[in-house]
């Protein structure tokens, strides 16, 4: 018999898992939806298939559940399926939780100390030289069927693949060349972090190991047309600590944050390091190369939201919050100028992806303005013009919230920002999802067209449009 789920703040409201796969052949539709848009817009998140066990569950720990858009001539469908791990199989096997959902692995049940899991692919999308893959950061690629989502399993790259792979790739649309990393890359708590660049035609062509100050979690990183760039920041990752009963990841200020320089025709031992005061970013917008510098756009927070100090203590929740900050790296001086570009709390930033690595006019995020819902969730798609240094915004309805925006470009030569931005929308008074598709140059105006859900898409973390324009 099924039991509750526990009351935690990740597993009520609209953090709920659905527990249920589902497929609609012809969403209602308000609005129309621009005739240009052909491709399918998937959604990422947690979805616990079981209550967790014991008292340490946490949000980044759930199934790995795709929500697909599929959308043509004006018309939606939709489907969601889990992604069909070895962890997602055994525990359907057991009808019950068999591994921790939070990061104590020693509440795991004894029956799968000896399995090797191929992770949760419960973080991001990307597709690449025709395979797309579920994403997290602690183990390869999840290929699954872009029409079906049926789960095909973990992609090692002709097995040439060397440790975990980031849930956040940048592709070069220059080059065709996918870009990504690993942190930890000897194994957990260790202080090596793998950078791989991954060739159009799906081979990897380089592989290079950098040995950072601590072991860190390294969620994201950024790329220009000449560099790599890891901030490590001081959320370490300590075995010792796990051990003896504190945190096993933690904040500590004081080891300050180190950012590894490296050029990307280089190797590991042309790799350069320049510190910085402690901050810390989950996600960044894009970088590019200009004058002997390196800017990038991205959601700094003070400290990180959801993690502890050492000592088990949280730090103060009020600094745990993201706002758009501009880093000039010079590269001569080695120093890192900061800019606020905005004071919105908000997250999830994206851009025209066909003009990531070089310099971009426009750029989205989720944000807040005024009455939003509860901890992580954000109520606002903000397009902020960066020829004008100016912000418009959509807010949804008093207690909703929205994801992150995708951006559709027009067509392929459209100019950077002609085009519309994608995302879910919670509707709270009605208790279910929306899709929402936005004219990326006029947000301000709202949705111009709007796919209704019966039932909820509950918050998540990353979305991806395969255009098939």
């Amino acid at each position: 018999m099924a039991k509750p789920y526990p009351k935690e703040d990740h597993l009520i409201g609209n953090f709920a898992p659905i527990r249920m796969e589902s497929s609609i052949d012809d969403v209602i539709i308000e609005g129309e939806i621009p005739k240009e848009i052909n491709g399918t817009y998937y959604r990422n998140g947690p979805d616990p298939k079981f209550p967790p066990r014991g008292d340490s569950s946490h949000w980044f720990g759930g199934d790995g559940m795709i929500h697909a858009f599929h959308i043509n001539d004006g018309k939606v469908s939709y489907l969601n399926r889990w992604m069909k791990t070895v962890k997602w199989k055994k525990e359907h096997e057991e009808q019950k939780a068999l591994w921790s959902s939070g990061m104590d692995v020693m509440n795991n049940d004894p029956s799968v100390s000896n399995i090797e899991t191929d992770g949760l692919a419960n973080t991001a999308i990307v597709s690449h030289a025709g395979k797309i893959f579920a994403l997290e950061e602690a183990h390869a690629p999840f290929e699954f069927d872009e029409m079906t989502l049926e789960s095909k399993g973990s992609h090692t790259f002709d097995n040439k693949l060397q440790g975990p792979v980031t849930a956040h790739p940048k592709i070069d649309p220059v080059t065709g060349e996918l870009l990504f990393f690993g942190y930890m890359a000897d194994g957990f708590f260790t202080d090596t972090i793998r950078y791989t660049a991954v060739s159009k035609e799906g081979k990897i062509t380089k592989s290079e190991l950098i040995k950072a100050p601590f072991p860190s979690m390294v969620h994201d990183f950024f790329a220009t047309q000449k560099y790599i760039v890891f901030p490590v920041f001081p959320l370490t990752g300590d075995f010792e600590r796990a051990l003896n009963g504190k945190p096993p990841f933690a904040w500590e200020p004081e080891k300050g944050t180190h950012v590894c320089i490296l050029p990307r025709d280089g190797s590991a031992e042309d790799a350069k390091w320049i510190e910085c005061d402690p901050s810390f970013v989950f996600h960044y917008m894009n970088a590019y190369d200009e004058n002997g510098s390196i800017n990038c756009d991205l959601m700094e927070f003070g400290v990180p939201p959801l993690f502890p100090y050492a000592d088990g203590s949280m730090p103060e929740q009020k600094d745990a919050e993201a706002r758009h900050v501009r880093w000039q790296i010079d590269l001569n001086k080695g120093k890192i100028d900061k800019t606020i570009m905005d004071d919105l709390t908000g997250e999830f930033p994206r851009i025209d992806d066909r003009f990531a690595l070089q310099k971009h006019s426009h750029g989205y995020y989720a944000g807040n303005i005024g009455k939003h819902p509860k901890g992580m969730s954000l109520n606002t798609i903000v397009h902020y013009n960066f020829l004008t240094e100016e912000r418009e915004h959509y807010t949804t309805k008093d207690g909703g919230a929205v994801g992150e925006p995708v951006f559709i470009p027009k067509s392929n030569n459209s100019n950077d920002g002609e085009g519309w931005l994608v995302a879910t929308e919670y509707n709270a008074n009605e208790n279910r999802s929306n899709l929402i598709i936005l004219d990326a140059m006029n947000v301000a105006d709202g949705p111009v067209a709007v796919a209704q859900l019966p039932h909820r898409v509950p918050y998540g973390f990353h979305g991806w449009f395969e255009n098939r324009a």
